[in-house]
């Protein structure tokens, strides 16, 4: 099986950053408490983030080093294995805070010829 390109993954990392963060705009934490539904899908779009990163070759990441691989990765790996103790307030720092900075990096490293 073959790796995929990293810049494949880094765009989908952008693209599921930039949908967790769409969710989000105009609504508040206490929608999120609310809206099942919404807590799902920025769930997993986090998770995804998280998995898409996972598949970044080490020399990319190494050249990127200001963005925390391993963070987001952890991230990931908390939101599967312990989905039935997820914070939301933590997630939703996560998306609110993190994730619109990621997505600039992420924006410029795509912009490059090589990632």
């Amino acid at each position: 099986m073959s790796r995929r390109d990293d810049r494949v993954s880094l765009m989908d990392m952008r693209n599921y950053a930039v949908e967790a963060v769409d969710l989000t705009e105009g609504k508040s934490l206490n929608d999120l408490f609310e809206d099942r539904i919404r807590q799902l899908a920025l769930l997993k779009l986090v998770e995804t983030v998280g998995e898409a990163a996972n598949r970044v070759s080490d020399k990319t990441k190494q050249n990127h080093s200001t963005i925390p691989w391993p963070q987001i990765v952890g991230v990931r790996n908390r939101l599967v294995h312990g989905y039935d103790a997820v914070n939301l307030d933590i997630l939703w720092k996560i998306i609110r805070n993190d994730l619109p900075l990621l997505i600039t990096e992420l924006e410029d490293i795509i912009g490059n010829k090589n990632p």
